[in-house]
């Protein structure tokens, strides 16, 4: 027992150092094999526990900044999270170097990520997938099978070497043949796409960082301080001539209905910048309140408005809330109402151009359907607008940057991001990481700035494989699944 602990564990220390802010990505395409070591001839409740350990350990390493926000909350969606890990341990069969089944382990691997992603609204955090979002040429497949792909294939290779470890029981060198095909094939397309011009219209942007403190955020004597700085911090940026500046989440932390006087105040600071602004903020209309983004227009007027559709559970609306009363306990609870339209903006470039973009509010930037709905729609940008204070200084807000990278290269548009307290900055639609506000130490999280990148709107306006299509890869993950159920069933443990 204890070697399967250790090994168990070890997998869960691999795949931890993969993700920030340790960042060893490279560990993700070995990580799986101490695990498959302790699930080796075991039978399948066991191979179930040993994986939910791992599990558990390895959203406890990734996720623990829910701590900060609530400690029974974070057990709860830790323990709940493992169970697909365990789910994964059950699919692990000792015919899986034998017969012919190297492709049905990543399909069950995708299959689980994506259920993770819809199941009880979803939580798409930390897949596997984000763990190479800095490995450029490997992520680029995105535009395709989404970040489903990039997780296919860590399983693949994982597998690929466990098979060439097990090769005395008679691996097929034909299957390594095609994963190191499949392999190759990927990075040839991340290079090719790497190496393309995007040759589009250039629209300047300003992220304005407020760095507030949670505990300051809705403090009411607070809100004309924090509408001070992040007026002063937006004059600053205004000297580097940006077409449009973005604050953060709730930065105006307010019912905008209900302060008449605050509301003059915003709209006569962004007179003085004669530059549109789009801030986060709270609306209302009768009895519905709702997280929202405003655009105010060069002259101080609101010219449109987004409503957050999806909603965090348990942070912004409590699920099931009448017949589970007990949940209100588990988190602090605001009580939002959903928006409904797929809004988009519009802002003009120096040239005069007319340039449309989506905001995806807090961790809407997690669900891929959203950004590729948005998109669909005819945005040419998207904006990422947070608030990761909740968290303290610690791993999350890089985690929350890794899905804005792949929502970028999933419909090939460029993303501008601003958080409260970070990280803000600049995504190309390749995924590249334009510019980050950082301070003189090179600190992206807990100061106060901005930061000014004039982006690139491709001018090929067709969408992408994955815009038009969507998870059709994990449809054939299916089929490689239901392929392998079939094979393994008549001998599997």
């Amino acid at each position: 027992m204890l070697r399967q602990i250790i090994f168990s564990t070890l997998s869960a220390i691999l795949l931890i150092l993969s993700f920030p802010s340790f960042n060893l990505w490279p560990l993700a395409w070995f990580a799986f094999l101490p695990l498959f070591s302790a699930l080796r001839d075991k039978k399948a409740l066991t191979r179930f526990l040993w994986a939910y350990l791992t599990g558990v350990i390895f959203f406890f390493g990734t996720m623990y900044w829910l701590v900060h926000v609530t400690l029974a909350g974070m057990i709860a969606l830790v323990l709940y999270l493992a169970l697909f890990f365990g789910v994964f341990g059950l699919f692990f069969s000792p015919r899986l170097a034998t017969a012919g089944t190297l492709f049905f382990l990543p399909a069950a691997w995708v299959l689980l990520e994506y259920v993770r992603g819809h199941l009880l609204t979803g939580l798409g955090w930390v897949l596997l997938g984000h763990s190479q979002y800095t490995d450029l040429a490997m992520v680029q497949i995105s535009d395709i099978t989404g970040a489903y792909g990039v997780s296919f294939l860590i399983i693949l290779v994982n597998v690929s070497i466990w098979q060439i470890i097990n090769r005395g029981k008679g691996v097929r060198g034909r299957e390594l043949l095609v994963a190191a095909a499949c392999l190759a094939l990927t990075l040839g397309y991340g290079v090719f796409r790497l190496h393309q011009k995007i040759d589009g219209k250039k629209l300047r942007i300003s992220v304005i960082q407020g760095n507030i403190p949670q505990e300051l955020k809705w403090v009411r004597n607070e809100k004309e301080t924090i509408l001070e700085k992040h007026l002063a911090l937006s004059m600053e940026a205004s000297g580097e001539n940006p077409d449009l500046i973005l604050w953060s989440e709730t930065s105006l932390p307010v019912v905008l209905e209900d302060e008449k006087e605050l509301l003059s105040a915003v709209s006569s600071g962004v007179r003085k910048l004669q530059r549109p602004v789009l801030t986060g903020t709270v609306r209302r209309e009768k009895e519905d309140y709702y997280n929202s983004a405003v655009l105010f227009s060069p002259d101080g007027k609101i010219i449109r408005h987004y409503d957050k559709i999806h909603l965090v559970p348990f942070g912004e609306y409590i699920p099931l809330r009448k017949p589970f009363v007990f949940l209100e306990r588990l988190a602090p609870i605001g009580d939002f109402t959903a928006g409904k339209d797929y809004t988009l903006f519009e802002v003009r470039n120096s040239a005069g151009t007319q340039n449309k973009f989506a905001v995806l509010i807090c961790f809407e930037d997690i669900f891929p359907e959203l950004a590729r709905r948005f998109r669909q729609k005819g945005a040419e940008f998207l904006v990422n607008v947070t608030n990761d204070a909740w968290f303290g200084k610690t791993s999350a807000p890089f985690q929350h940057l890794q899905s804005s990278v792949f929502r970028a290269i999933e419909n090939r548009v460029p993303v501008a991001r601003s958080a409260n307290t970070g990280v803000s900055g600049f995504i190309s639609n390749q995924g590249r990481i334009l510019s980050l506000v950082k301070n003189k130490r090179g600190e992206n999280t807990y100061i106060s700035g901005y930061a000014t990148q004039e982006i690139e709107i491709p001018a090929d306006k067709r969408s992408t494989f994955y815009t038009r299509f969507g998870d059709i890869f994990v449809l054939l993950c299916l089929l490689i699944f239901i392929y392998g159920i079939i094979i393994l069933r008549p001998k599997h443990v």
